[in-house]
């Protein structure tokens, strides 16, 4: 990230720019931060100006408590006003659920794209899941415990067991601790984890909702619902992709969509 903004409540927001045409600002899941969108961007930025950033908690942003999704609405309408006062917005997972809560709210965005926003309503059992995971994880944050944190986020995303504990000794744990606490920021963002029908009724922009054709197919129904809830909703779905998208293939179908 070579890009410093403040965001409203003073947090610094490292992002980069790449690219050229219209401008897309691009928003990680849970675990991630700008640098896992940025091949992504790489792949847009023939058509399209793409901004990459640390969400606040996480890579070389900062953070200020009290967290609130508000604040990170304000996060997104300063990084909009640093490039230049227009911006679309992508988000992946739970990211894509910060996009809709953002243009929901009225952030100036003039179009919106996300990619397999794990809404559980269409997973048998989802709702109980999501609640269990919720307690467990706020139990885990509050004492400290960030390498259970972690495993609780592995297992909720279906990694198996003897996956989890490979990567508890791999290099990458310490990193993954690390931004453990914004987990519950994500979880925050997620609510209660189920289709918000009523906030997506209020989305006055365009909105594409993709999945991978590999999914689950609770995954691929709840990408569809997202395109059904809004007014103006699309949805495509990349045959063989799953929740791991390859930026090559979701690339053009984003730069066609933004940038037409």
């Amino acid at each position: 990230m070579d890009k410093k903004t403040t965001s409203r409540d003073g947090t610094a927001l490292a992002y980069q720019v790449t690219g050229q045409g219209p401008t897309v600002i691009l928003v990680s899941g849970a675990m991630s931060t700008g640098g896992t969108v940025a091949h992504l961007a790489q792949r847009l930025a023939g058509r399209c100006t793409a901004v990459v950033y640390d969400r606040r908690g996480r890579g070389e942003s900062g953070d200020t408590k009290p967290y609130a999704v508000e604040r990170e609405v304000e996060d997104l309408a300063a990084l909009i006003d640093a490039v230049g006062g227009e911006a679309a917005l992508f988000g992946v997972s739970s990211g894509g659920a910060l996009v809709l809560r953002a243009v929901a709210s009225g952030l100036p965005a003039g179009r919106a794209a996300v990619y397999e926003v794990p809404y559980a309503d269409f997973l048998q059992g989802g709702a109980e899941r999501e609640a269990t995971y919720k307690e467990q994880l706020n139990k885990a944050l509050s004492e400290d415990r960030r390498g259970d944190a972690v495993e609780l986020f592995l297992r909720l995303t279906g990694l198996a067991e003897e996956m989890i504990q490979r990567a508890r000794q791999s290099p990458m744990w310490a990193g993954m601790e690390a931004v453990a606490p914004s987990l519950a920021y994500d979880d925050t963002v997620m609510g209660d984890g189920l289709l918000p029908r009523d906030r997506l009724a209020a989305i006055s922009v365009p909105v594409l909702a993709v999945a991978g054709g590999a999914s689950p197919e609770w995954m691929r129904e709840a990408s569809r619902e997202v395109s059904r809830a809004v007014p103006d909703g699309a949805y495509r779905e990349l045959a063989g992709q799953t929740h791991m998208v390859e930026p090559d293939v979701l690339g053009p179908v984003l730069a066609e969509f933004f940038a037409g």
